[in-house]
């Protein structure tokens, strides 16, 4: 047994008396116990000192002690956790989510004292030396915000004249097929990283890879360098806005895409991208009942027809596939946190950019944080470098996770030229062309059966989502010829 053995076993008896009995009434014995404790083991800090048994600390004893007996199993045996306790707990979703956003919060919360604490003092005023300059841009940033521009500060595009017709049309087949590309491969990589076992022989069933933040941390680490290159090598505007404030849309990014990975081992990836499709719905309601938005008839339409086709598909599942094992609450509620997340992300990206940044300066801030926040969480887990010793294990997955990365930093800089060069009514059709795209090459890789009915039901969203651009763009033509003082179309 281990030396810590005896000294739990009589922990133990100890503090469950003094847990158990009144403030001020801990018997002699245990007074006197706990004083040879002290001089044979002096508690190592002052958290220590706080939480030990001894009648100067009455208030938060029995908090303490109870903190203390929670751990005494594990001291008792004199082992570290078991990997089948620890396996118990990592598989919970739940507790995975709650254990990341703690670490988060060892970052975040320090830095929201240092901000507040730098603005309490007037730091712009008052401050100097040589950190003054990292602590105004940090803190402060450098200059005031502008006008919002409504194409989210891009440049106006230029409109093409036809001596230019047949490079415009190089340049949107070259903008279709990078994005095609870099999100058709990053969503068949997603589905076989997440879903798919490695290293599996006759004899070995190979192991999964389960840690969804640290695919988060080597997509952020990457699109963190593709930003800063392209950033040191082009020209950019003068960046004004506090760094402070990219953490926002930072850690509600990094947290759709955790939920968005972590969907994938509950539910189907075809149903994912339905449902990710269908994210207008809840916008629309969140619209009407907050913000007292009112909408036109045909994005009722449209979303109607929407919720018509998801249904079609989750209800026509093919009967050798119990719903369970394809669609579960737990990737619904994933889902649903992959929706509010990434919808706070693009609201509060488009409040940063009342600042003129440019898009790669908005994802090099964001990335910056992000790096920081997953890289931090990753270390206090300890899950850092079991996610590197598992990479040195399995070659095919080191591959898979650096080409996903390489996808998705790739394909962000696509999105930002697409919409620089076309406008976004073009990029949403490429974009919702790759989604059919994606379910049909996911069910011809991986197996996925669809019926006729869920197929009429992906058909149907779709069609719905193909009418919702060409509706948007009719209404912004037809706005545009409207007289002044005439009345506009009615909206409910």
């Amino acid at each position: 047994m281990s030396g810590w053995t005896p000294l739990a076993h009589w922990a133990a008896s100890s503090l469950c008396a003094a847990a158990l009995l009144p403030a001020g009434t801990l018997p002699t014995c245990s007074s006197m116990g706990a004083e040879l404790l002290w001089e044979t083991y002096p508690p190592a800090s002052s958290l220590e000192k706080f939480c030990w048994p001894q009648a100067a600390f009455p208030e938060g004893r029995r908090f303490c002690l109870s903190l203390v007996l929670a751990s005494l199993p594990t001291m008792a045996t004199g082992e570290e956790i078991t990997p089948a306790l620890q396996g118990s707990w990592g598989d919970f979703w739940l507790f995975r989510f709650f254990v990341n956003a703690a670490g988060y919060a060892s970052i975040v919360v320090p830095g929201f004292l240092l901000i507040q604490y730098f603005k309490r003092r007037n730091y712009l005023e008052t401050g100097r030396g040589i950190c003054f300059p990292v602590i105004k841009s940090c803190v402060f940033g450098s200059e005031v915000k502008s006008v919002h521009q409504e194409d989210g500060s891009l440049p106006p595009r230029a409109e093409p004249t036809e001596s230019s017709t047949t490079r415009q049309v190089f340049k949107l087949l070259f903008c279709a097929a990078g994005l095609q590309a870099s999100y058709l491969t990053w969503g068949v990589l997603q589905e076989r990283v997440m879903t798919r076992t490695y290293g599996a022989t006759e004899t070995d069933p190979g192991e999964k890879f389960k840690d969804s933040q640290f695919l988060v941390f080597m997509n952020r680490i990457l699109a963190f360098t593709v930003a800063g290159l392209y950033c040191a090598l082009t020209k950019q505007p003068r960046h004004g806005a506090p760094m402070y404030k990219y953490s926002f849309a930072s850690l509600s990014n990094i947290l759709s895409s955790w939920c968005q990975y972590e969907a994938l081992k509950y539910i189907s990836f075809p149903t994912q991208v339905l449902a990710k499709a269908s994210k207008v719905i809840p916008v629309m309601m969140m619209g009407k009942l907050v913000s007292r938005k009112s909408y036109e008839y045909w994005e009722y339409l449209t979303a109607a027809l929407i919720s018509v086709g998801v249904s079609m598909f989750l209800l026509s599942s093919a009967p050798n596939r119990h719903m369970s094992t394809v669609t579960t609450f737990s990737g619904i509620v994933l889902l649903a946190g992959y929706i509010i997340f990434d919808s706070f992300t693009s609201n509060w990206q488009d409040a940063l950019f009342t600042y003129k940044m440019s898009p790669v300066q908005m994802m090099f801030g964001v990335n910056v944080f992000s790096c920081l926040f997953t890289v931090g969480s990753l270390l206090e887990q300890g899950a850092l470098l079991e996610s590197l010793r598992f990479m040195a294990r399995h070659s095919e997955f080191t591959a898979h996770a650096v080409l996903l990365s390489v996808c998705s930093a790739c394909g962000q800089l696509f999105i930002f030229y697409t919409i620089n060069q076309f406008g976004a009514a073009v990029f949403t059709i490429i974009m919702t062309l790759r989604q059919a795209f994606a379910i049909l090459l996911s069910c011809l890789i991986y197996g996925h059966t669809v019926t006729v009915v869920g197929g009429l039901g992906i058909a149907v969203v779709f069609m719905a989502l193909f009418l919702r651009v060409y509706a948007r763009s009719r209404m912004k033509k037809r706005s545009k010829k409207i007289p002044p003082g005439e009345t506009p179309v009615q909206k409910v």
